[in-house]
């Protein structure tokens, strides 16, 4: 696994400190494995849909929680030996272990909804701007003319 340093960023760059920040996770978490696997895609032109495979997993054994940007979606699998007999398996493939899968989300961006269909957790974000950072129209005003740096009386 290769490690990179990014604390030249901090010595010589001045409000990059969170962009930083997020190298330093994005290298972090890379490397935790690809178990559940998961699939991003863009929906719309702000509109984004994670979907991570939960096969055996029911609502109550799955958390997602959003703080501070970061998603964050839990699996906790509930004890089910002590209802049933105990199995004897000849081949034992379908992973029924607990996980943790993070993902950092940009400014403005919220989830808007999740679903569990199949097998796969559906979650759906969507960039919504405040109006102060939205583009707006500024109207052009047709003033008086200026005659030596005096407004003319109409």
């Amino acid at each position: 696994m290769r490690t990179y340093d990014f604390s030249p960023l901090y010595r010589s760059a001045v409000g990059f400190d969170r962009l930083a920040n997020l190298l330093e996770s994005a290298s972090r978490t890379s490397s935790e494995g690809g178990y559940p696997p998961y699939n991003i895609e863009t929906t719309g032109e702000n509109a984004y849909r994670i979907e991570i495979a939960v096969a055996g997993f029911t609502t109550d054994e799955l958390n997602i929680e959003v703080k501070e940007n970061l998603l964050t979606v839990t699996g906790r699998k509930t004890a089910n030996d002590d209802a049933a007999p105990q199995k004897t398996y000849l081949h034992r493939g379908l992973a029924e272990r607990d996980f943790e899968r993070r993902f950092q989300l940009a400014d403005y961006v919220v989830v808007t909804d999740a679903n569990l269909v199949n097998g796969l957790l559906s979650i759906s974000l969507k960039r919504e701007l405040p109006e102060a950072l939205k583009p707006r129209r500024v109207e052009i005003g047709a003033g008086s003319p200026l005659i030596e740096g005096k407004a003319e009386a109409a």
